[in-house]
């Protein structure tokens, strides 16, 4: 098999896994090496798209790699308001989930993430604002047991998106993908290109 025929099968088995119900909000996160790191974590377990909340913060420079050009097969969908993703997101049926670090946060092990379900991480130093917080459908956390009460939004976003695989693929999700025939092969095409 010739390395084109490799690439477009490569492709093909991709996106047949992509998930269209499944999504990350990064709210103000400013330094490139996490964006990066969640870009790839995003890609490695079939995120289609990524929402992009910066209201305080610009996005920054990504560079090829430190992403290892995950940027390049996941989407991104800048939004001008936190209200303005939210509600396309709920459009969409997406309930939303925002890591807090709380006594009312629920266990991210509590969640279904089996269904339509975006989950938001914040900003490096801040965490989630207040009213990303506020207006999510529920918080959640990642249980903890050490001294140090907080993980770096890479690894969070990490957890958080192998767990929901691992729900997933329990559920055999994989295939088949939620992306139509005619949706995968535009987005097909659009990858060749790249």
């Amino acid at each position: 098999m010739n390395r084109s025929v490799r690439r477009i099968s490569k492709i093909r088995r991709v996106i047949a896994n992509r998930q269209d119900d499944l999504t990350v909000v990064m709210e103000n996160v400013h330094d490139p090496h996490n964006v990066s790191a969640v870009l790839r974590t995003c890609d490695a377990v079939g995120i289609l798209q990524v929402e992009l909340v910066y209201t305080t913060e610009k996005f920054p420079r990504i560079g090829k790699k430190s992403s290892s050009s995950a940027g390049k097969w996941v989407e991104r969908r800048k939004h001008a308001s936190l209200d303005e993703c939210y509600r396309t997101l709920r459009a969409s049926g997406m309930r939303i989930y925002a890591a807090v670090l709380d006594d009312k946060a629920r266990s991210l092990y509590d969640i279904d993430c089996t269904a339509p379900v975006a989950f938001v991480f914040g900003n490096e130093h801040r965490g989630v604002s207040d009213d990303a917080a506020a207006g999510a459908d529920g918080t959640f956390k990642i249980p903890m047991l050490g001294m140090i009460e907080s993980l770096n939004i890479s690894v969070a976003c990490g957890i958080t998106l192998f767990e929901a695989l691992r729900q997933r693929l329990r559920l055999d999700r994989f295939p088949p993908a939620p992306l139509d025939e005619k949706q995968q092969a535009e987005l097909a095409r659009q990858w060749l290109q790249r």
